[in-house]
Order: C-alpha cells, then sequence, then structure tokens
C-alpha cells in the first residue's frame, strides 16, 4: 500500500431511546411500526483476534510464490470455511513491477450470500518480499513478518467472521483477503508510473468480482491496525470516495470512547486497496489506515516495510478498538 499521492448523505441510525454505545450492547429497532427487532453486538474478543494474527505470522514471510504463502492461504480457507460454506478461493494471474507473473489468490467468505443487500470488509494477507525502508541497508531485501501490515487486519475480520458464524446481522456480509497487495517495487527503484503495482490482488477482484455484477452498500478495509496506540486519521481517498461511509464509521468509534484512536483530521491519500475498489469497482470503501506524520518512516507507522514490523509490535486492545467499532457499525446496519 501505499504510495502516498498528494492531489450529504449522513446515514443517521434511529435506535430506541434510552439505548446508549456500550462494550456489547443491545439494540431494540422498529420494523414497518409493528415487529420490533433486538440487536445484540458480540463482544470482540481481542485474544482470539491477536491468536489470528499469531497464527498467520508463524508460517514466516507470506510472499507469493513461497511455501509460507501457500500455507497461510490453506489455513486461512480452512478457517473461513469452519465459519461459513461459502468461501471462494479466486485464482488469477498478475503481472508485477519486475515483469513477473505471480499466481493471485484472492480468499473470499460469504454471510448470507442470498441477501442483496450487503457490505464487505476486507484486508491484504500477503507481506513484503522487502524491508526497504528498513534503517539497516543490508536488509533491504529482506522479506517481512508483516505481522501489522497485513495480519493484523486479516485476524480481526477473522474473529468477526467467527462472530458472524454464531449470531447474523440483519444485511449480508462478505470478507475479502486481498492477494498481492505489497508487492510494488522497492524504494530504491520508485517510478512515477509504478503506483499501480501495488494492490494487484484487488485490481483484479474490482475488474473480475467473485460474483458477476457484484455490488455492496459499501465496504471498509483494514490496514496496519494492530499497533500500540495507533492512530487513524480520516485518510484522503476514503473522504473522496465513500464521505458518509467514513463518518459513519469515525461517529461510531467516537460514541464507543475511542477518539483517541479515530482523529478527526485529514491524512493523505493512500494507494491501498480500497483506491482500486472506488475506481474500477465503483463501490464506496473507506481505509481504515494508520498513519503517522511524525513517523521517521515517512507517512506510516514506525516499522512499516522493516523487519520489526514483527509479533512485538502487535496490540491486543488496538485490535480491539477496530474490532469492536466495526462490528458495531456492521450489526447496527439494516
Amino acid at each position: 500500500m501505499k504510495y502516498t499521492y498528494y492531489i450529504i448523505f449522513i446515514l443517521i441510525f434511529f435506535i430506541g431511546t434510552g439505548c446508549k454505545d456500550q462494550k456489547h450492547p443491545s439494540k431494540t429497532v422498529q420494523d414497518s411500526g409493528i415487529k420490533k427487532v433486538s440487536i445484540q453486538i458480540p463482544d470482540f474478543n481481542e485474544d482470539s483476534a491477536y491468536l489470528f494474527v499469531k497464527n498467520q505470522v508463524d508460517f514466516g514471510p507470506r510472499v507469493p510464490g513461497t511455501r509460507a504463502h501457500s500455507r497461510c492461504a490453506s489455513y486461512l480457507t480452512e478457517k473461513l470455511k469452519s465459519y461459513t460454506p461459502h468461501v471462494i478461493v479466486q485464482n488469477g494471474k498478475v503481472r508485477t513491477f519486475n515483469d513477473l507473473t505471480l499466481n493471485c489468490n484472492n480468499i473470499i467468505a460469504s454471510f448470507q450470500p442470498e441477501k442483496q443487500s450487503r457490505v464487505f470488509l476486507a484486508a491484504h494477507w500477503d507481506s513484503r518480499p522487502f524491508a526497504d525502508h528498513d534503517p539497516d541497508p543490508s536488509n533491504h531485501k529482506t522479506p517481512i513478518d508483516g505481522a501489522n501490515d497485513g495480519a493484523s487486519g486479516v485476524g480481526v475480520l477473522l474473529e468477526i467472521a467467527r462472530h458472524l458464524s454464531l449470531s447474523e446481522p440483519i444485511i449480508g456480509v462478505d470478507i475479502i483477503l486481498f492477494d498481492v497487495e505489497d508487492y510494488g517495487p522497492p524504494q530504491d527503484n520508485q517510478v512515477s508510473e509504478g503506483n499501480d503495482f501495488w494492490g494487484l490482488g484487488s485490481q483484479y477482484w474490482s475488474r473480475n468480482p467473485h460474483v458477476p455484477g457484484y455490488m455492496a452498500r459499501y465496504g471498509i478495509l483494514l490496514d496496519m491496525v494492530g499497533a500500540e496506540n495507533a492512530r487513524f486519521p480520516q485518510e484522503a481517498f476514503s473522504k473522496y470516495y465513500a464521505p458518509d461511509i467514513l463518518k459513519k464509521v469515525w461517529k461510531k468509534a467516537h460514541k464507543l470512547g475511542y477518539n483517541d484512536y479515530f482523529l478527526l483530521e485529514e491524512g493523505s491519500p493512500i494507494n491501498d486497496d480500497h483506491y482500486y475498489v472506488n475506481k474500477i469497482r465503483k463501490i464506496p470503501t473507506i481505509d481504515i489506515i494508520h498513519l503517522d506524520p511524525a513517523s521517521s518512516n515517512g507517512s506510516f507507522f514506525e516499522y512499516w516495510h522493516t523487519i520489526n514490523d514483527n509479533m512485538s509490535v502487535i496490540d491486543k486492545y488496538t485490535l480491539n478498538v477496530v474490532g469492536h467499532t466495526v462490528m458495531a457499525v456492521v450489526y447496527e446496519e439494516r
């Protein structure tokens, strides 16, 4: 993800009076003035999400074309199949910046696929083949663990998938794990026309959705959502393409008390997976991504694209902040 560019309709949830957001609140809504529907927001389990992150990292760097990548794909596919029978591994071919042809495996799990009213949640599951932002130049060709950059978002989504299998929300939900997101050109090989060599899996899916003509009300992408004291400003492409969804999610996070994480300030535009979904598939999609202008490592979190992006940077509470927020948004949709 990762190349920065520099370039209202607000959906308000009407909930029963006296109901306030809590760790796992129960909501009562009126259906056509006749039927009352009770919505229970599950309690996100940060320990479970952390384990899902660790299980991915334990395979080693998940670089496309490696054994670790193949083994992790099997793990993610089987884990999602334990939560829903509706799992697709979308295989495709993509071309990299250095003219390699790689197999791309987007892993997609659908919950209540019969429902036309849907949202999708996404993250990328591959990891970067180069630690090209490591302070030690001798590490620049070393693959990274990608604990935060990739595995954290997937870990949160696996925990959400577990809850979706136990308690169905009103709408349908698709979880999309994009592949070959982080195979862009190394820092010393950047070229102006090379931006579209990032997010190759999301580009492929956006042009070839797993369901012909697939559409969703909106999408939420999670990227680098596991570091301690993470800060999520309002990424600029999200604000441009999906301002109402951005406001919905940030408003919910603030109601839940996560003001110090979900910041009301604009972040840089990031060439992440959501950019291609917005541009090609035309589904309004936001990116919850850790951006830090004070970092010594560009505008991303301190250990972005270094060998230190390992399990030592993962914080359970941050996983909870993001998972709790996203689940509350999804389960309150109707």
